[in-house]
């Protein structure tokens, strides 16, 4: 049986407005036919086991949702149709011929003519990177001057007001893999060499505060600094040369959220506290302010004003909203993620609104594949931010060859219990076997044994890792110069270890001995 869709699933440039898309069914599955149109965004979000859905229309088990009455019956979201509409608005926008009518700044028509028709040596940017950035400038620079531009803002000023009060952010939905640090330098660029060169204007800023979820990313984004090695301007010529000293005279700090934690100043033993407490009984203060907070974290942004700020991975960075009484709680592990996620999320936030109340935040730019909102956020899980304004989905970055196909192997599947194969949802399968799998990371989790995984688990692997084995064979033997990857999802650091040595083979120590068992 021939399957169009992964034999031949690339159907358009990466570097042009994809024009032609794969059908998709009910389920989301391919129906091998292709749409001679650009994929429309549109959001389905799947809950099996919904806790609270009233006037919810449920289908085959799923939940179908659309973001009205996110918080509100006055404020109806629909990011949906938000988002295709701007789609349009950028597209007649990018078409006007006469870079006269594109109602931007020189230096901005400078940087879109040179993004979009540069001679490039090496690296390209994207059609996806490209209007993402294209995205930002039209609601910054086009949008005030037009009715439906106007129209678009006020959407995004509801969404803000009702969800981040305190702040005006919109969010790029990017597939991951699709390149989100090129769009951060592009950002840079346009936002700097504006303010440079209009100093007087309030829509530039050359100040810009990077938050990442981690340390790991934070490194990854060092090619934002202008004075890097590999700084993106000048290595990926994101910015003429001309143009480059404008550039250098940005300031930027990157940082991860975790940096906006208040300190303690003074180290205190539990009897020093009680004796600056005194007869008062008034606890000393020993923390940081949020002045000395962000003297801490952001010392080169602190004379500045107006700062945008760009969020990396901005699915972890919300307000969440009070629960409704009648809302099931959350038991168990999903409580306990749940409040994992609502802490990181209170504190990066937090960390934001102090800097907006201190030195003043101009937007926030939210980066993500995955701009939803998070379990116990008090909004349905998996609903899309309402203030995303573009998007660019993992089909439409595999219908451009811009990521590797995803495949779930399905040979030597074993049936459960139901008719959806055990592997397919396999951690459900895995909570409640035997030997239990670790709870937390490795700090917590002490010497493991790789041997002594369930039997279930062990099964998979060896099932999955060998019709990954064979794949890599074929593709090896066909003369196919980039190799398939192969990618396994934990639930925590411990089990990863596990599974990782389980699979490339481990040292195991038994009366003063080393050895890998031949099992491996």
């Amino acid at each position: 049986m021939t399957n169009p869709f992964f034999d031949h699933p690339i159907l358009n440039s990466p570097y042009e407005c994809p024009a032609r898309h794969w059908e998709l069914d009910e389920d989301g599955q391919p129906t091998q036919k292709t749409l001679e149109s650009r994929r429309p965004a549109k959001f389905i979000t799947p809950i099996p086991k919904p806790r609270k859905r009233k006037g919810a229309a449920k289908q085959d088990g799923f939940v179908f949702e659309d973001a009205a009455g996110l918080s509100t019956k006055e404020q109806q979201y629909d990011p949906t149709s938000i988002i295709n509409e701007v789609r349009g608005h950028v597209d007649s926008w990018r078409s006007l011929p006469n870079p006269n009518q594109w109602q931007v700044t020189p230096e901005t028509t400078r940087l879109l003519q040179h993004w979009r028709n540069f001679k490039f040596n090496d690296i390209r940017p994207f059609f996806c990177q490209v209007e993402a950035v294209e995205t930002a400038i039209w609601l910054t620079e086009v949008a005030p001057q037009s009715r439906h531009g106007k129209r678009v803002l006020d959407h995004l000023a509801l969404a803000n007001k009702d969800a981040n009060p305190e702040l005006m952010r919109f969010a790029l939905k990017l597939a991951t893999g699709a390149g989100k640090t090129t769009v951060m330098a592009m950002l840079i660029a346009w936002q700097t060499i504006n303010a440079v060169r209009r100093p007087a204007s309030k829509h530039f800023s050359r100040g810009f505060l990077i938050c990442a979820p981690g340390l790991t990313i934070k490194d990854r984004l060092r090619v934002l600094q202008p004075n890097d090695p590999n700084s993106y301007y000048k290595d990926r010529e994101l910015v003429p040369g001309d143009m480059l000293d404008d550039v250098n005279r940005a300031k930027i700090v990157i940082t991860n959220y975790h940096a906006f934690k208040m300190r303690e100043r003074i180290d205190l033993s539990k009897g020093g506290r009680q004796l600056l407490q005194g007869r008062t009984g008034e606890e000393p203060r020993t923390l940081e302010t949020e002045g000395q907070m962000l003297q801490r974290v952001m010392p080169d942004l602190m004379g500045m004003k107006n700062i945008l700020v760009i969020n990396d991975e901005a699915h972890h960075c919300y307000r969440e909203k009070p629960k409704d009484a009648d809302e099931e709680a959350l038991k168990g592990d999903e409580k306990k993620e749940a409040e994992k996620n609502n802490e990181a999320a209170r504190l990066w936030i937090s960390g934001l609104e102090a800097v907006k109340r201190k030195l003043g935040v101009a937007r926030v730019m939210d980066l993500s594949a995955t701009p939803f909102f998070l379990s116990g956020s008090g909004y349905v899980e998996g609903t899309l931010f309402p203030w995303t304004m573009s998007d660019f989905s993992l089909m439409d970055a595999i219908e451009c060859g811009i990521v590797k196909l995803p495949r779930v192997p399905v040979a030597q599947n074993i049936p459960g219990h139901t008719e959806m194969p055990m592997f397919r949802d396999l951690w459900e399968n895995l909570k409640d076997a035997q030997p239990r799998l670790p709870r937390g990371g490795r700090a917590v989790a002490g010497e493991l044994d790789p041997l002594n995984l369930p039997t279930l688990l062990q099964t998979a692997l060896q099932a999955l890792y060998g019709h990954y084995e064979k794949t890599f064979k074929l593709w090896d033997e066909a003369g196919i110069r980039v190799p398939p990857c192969f990618i396994i999802v934990c639930q925590n650091t411990a089990i990863s270890k596990l599974v990782y040595d389980f699979i490339s083979g481990f040292q195991r120590k038994e009366a003063g001995r080393s050895f890998v068992p031949e099992s491996t």
